[in-house]
């Protein structure tokens, strides 16, 4: 057995006991996911994720982990941003929290079925066409100034109204505002209809995909193809999803700046993709004899860029807390 099948299976086997686990301990239907609980379940997966991250170490060395542990962090990122939509989707549709685990565990594994679809397709589409990494690249560049734009809560809802997949929904399908008591569909007048607790599993699994359109092209270039870095990182990133929901859910004030540090990761991975060859071909090689840009380099700028915007998220909500305190105690003085 080689040493990448042997890393495949070990994967596999953790991902089977580590579900079960999830599942058993922490997932029941109707159980109520306090902040301690949501903790806890996300340091569970961090944690399974670094100590993958050590045995690709050992058993493939310290290159194929770098680069396995940068494309984790890009995930894990972009999953954050991609959790505070998540949060808005239950807030319109006002899911009750009870439903809350198994719709986001059904929309998750849904979600984890398409990137790995996703993720195949890529990998034939650069292995095929080289230079449609040019084109992944200048999309992240795209997307990357864009994100600068932030969006308010009532926006990002107005948005929801108007979203494409709920549109086509209610066009093909007879929904209903009702939840069903946790059912998919219920039966009013000899009529099936389809309940509110579907829709929210179906704009879970195609909002992540929208995600993925980002992330999977970033990871390609961070594991420069690596079939076994590719898939894990997302696996292990996606799966962490409905642990970070319970622990974010009300806290999402207080990383308002996150996406401006995303957004700058994922202009310098799209002018990576696009600057990368030239780079190395006339400056690198030329003048310092190295035939790639380090990985360490982009793993730098991952995390500098994830802890900046994390303290300055914190620190600016803070203040604000903070003069919302001082502006109260004045009106009262007045």
């Amino acid at each position: 057995m080689t040493p990448e099948q042997l890393t495949f299976l070990i994967f596999g086997s953790l991902l089977v006991l580590a579900l079960a686990f999830d599942l058993g301990l922490l997932s029941k239907k109707t159980s109520h996911v306090t902040i301690k609980k949501a903790l806890w379940q996300t340091a569970f997966w961090v944690t399974l994720a670094l100590l993958f991250f050590v045995f690709v170490w050992v058993e493939n060395g310290h290159g194929r982990a770098i680069k396995y542990v940068s494309a984790y962090l890009m995930e894990w990122s972009l999953s954050i941003d991609n959790i505070f939509v998540f949060i808005l989707i239950f807030g319109f549709f006002e899911v009750k929290e009870k439903f809350y685990g198994r719709v986001l565990l059904i929309g998750i594994l849904m979600a984890i079925i398409f990137r790995i679809i996703f993720i195949a397709i890529g990998i034939e589409l650069v292995t095929q066409f080289h230079w449609i990494l040019y084109i992944f690249g200048a999309i992240l560049v795209y997307t990357g100034f864009g994100m600068f734009k932030a969006k308010n809560e009532e926006e990002e809802t107005q948005n929801l109204q108007e979203n494409k997949v709920y549109k086509l929904l209610k066009r093909v399908l007879p929904l209903t505002p009702e939840d069903g008591d946790g059912k998919w569909s219920i039966r009013k007048d000899g009529k099936k209809y389809y309940t509110s607790l579907f829709v929210v599993v179906i704009m879970l699994a195609t909002t992540d995909i929208v995600f993925a359109l980002d992330s999977i092209p970033a990871v390609f270039t961070l594991a420069k193809g690596d079939k076994l870095v590719i898939y894990t990182s997302n696996i292990f990133a996606v799966l962490g999803l409905r642990s970070l929901f319970f622990l974010l859910r009300g806290a999402s004030d207080k990383f308002a700046h996150l996406q401006q540090g995303i957004a700058v990761i994922l202009i310098f991975i799209g002018l990576k993709m696009l600057l990368e060859d030239l780079l190395v071909k006339y400056v690198l090689v030329k003048y310092h004899g190295i035939k790639e840009i380090p990985i360490y380099v982009s793993l730098l700028v991952i995390v500098t860029c994830i802890l900046a915007s994390i303290v300055y998220s914190i620190t600016v909500s803070r203040n604000n807390i903070s003069k919302d305190t001082d502006a109260g105690i004045d009106r009262e003085i007045h």
